[in-house]
């Protein structure tokens, strides 16, 4: 559950960065998340598309999972935060929920995998009984791994399931410690071209491609920082158009950012399951979330079962442009 404690190391372990070009003397500033290197850094995006913010400035924070930006939103440290389904489940499983859901970024799922170490025997899921498994907790990670062991007919109990987070996932799946590690984005690639992991099972059947969006209330309720997300949301997609438009340059930027080779990227776009586009609050979307709640609720892992509506805001359905 959240903590006092996970938000202030959350606080701690994020970096501040004034984004490059973007800054302005007196302009207002939106504060954004940025929870991955490579294709999911927004920084490396906009530099690539030659995408500028004009009349505010961003400030980014890093972090290493979704539900530390929701720590990170609940306590006021962001205006704008980007994070799968998962994370606001466990907060609206609390008594803190200060952001709103108000679009959803959907995407690739292939880039969510289980990984095994080189030499490793396993060949399904099912070869995982009783294997120690890393996870990020609260994160798509967590929640694809359940539907993956039930789907073989094991639960949670019939794996050593380790909660860690992504850079000591990293670390131990490398020394050995970990039989499987269910992890997303960039680690996959270096894994694999670095230590020659091999893909178990990616994550597509499972998890909607919907990654979520979300905005503190006093950003949304302030006319003028409501504007410039309104503005800064066009740009986001503009951004993604670009990525979409230029798949090989794209991936050569990523391979320099992750330090892997070019060719591991092309592979991993080139199996996507889907390019990146903004799109608007939907009875879908909602109903894809609170799907994955009641997943959770039923799996013991949240204390009640969570109604997410609550968490959407559909106020900004009419700035999302079509992607390019």
């Amino acid at each position: 559950m959240l903590s006092r404690r996970n938000l202030l190391g959350a606080a701690a372990g994020s970096l501040m960065l004034t984004a490059c070009g973007t800054a302005g003397k007196g302009q207002p500033k939106l504060r954004v998340s940025i929870t991955s290197k490579g294709d999911g850094d927004t920084r490396l995006l906009f530099k690539a598309a030659g995408i500028q913010p004009k009349g505010f400035d961003l400030v980014y924070s890093e972090f290493q999972s979704g539900h530390l930006v929701v720590e990170a939103l609940n306590g006021g440290s962001l205006d704008y935060g980007g994070m799968s389904e998962i994370p606001p489940i466990f907060a609206a499983a609390s008594t803190i929920q200060s952001f709103r859901q108000i679009a959803v970024a959907h995407g690739d799922v292939n880039n969510q995998v289980v990984l095994v170490p080189k030499g490793s025997k396993a060949r399904s899921i099912a070869d995982l009984k009783g294997k120690r498994v890393g996870y990020v907790r609260a994160t798509t990670a967590q929640y694809f791994l359940i539907r993956m062991l039930e789907e073989v007919g094991l639960n949670w109990d019939d794996i050593t399931p380790v909660a860690m987070g992504v850079s000591d996932g990293a670390a131990a799946f490398s020394q050995g410690a970990l039989d499987a590690w269910a992890i997303y984005g960039f680690p996959i690639q270096r894994a694999i071209a670095t230590e020659g992991a091999r893909i178990l099972r990616t994550a597509y059947g499972i998890l909607s491609g919907n990654y979520l969006v979300s905005a503190h209330v006093d950003a949304l309720a302030d006319p003028d920082k409501a504007a410039i997300i309104r503005e800064y949301l066009a740009l986001v997609q503009q951004g993604f158009g670009w990525a979409a438009a230029h798949q090989d340059e794209w991936a050569g930027i990523v391979a320099q950012d992750i330090g892997v080779p070019r060719d591991y990227v092309l592979d991993q776009f080139r199996r996507k399951s889907a390019t990146y586009e903004l799109r608007p609050v939907t009875p879908e979307a909602i109903g894809s979330q609170q799907q994955v709640a009641d997943v959770f609720f039923k799996a013991g892992l949240v204390p009640k079962r969570v109604d997410v509506r609550p968490l959407w805001d559909a106020r900004f359905n009419d700035a999302i442009p079509k992607r390019g």
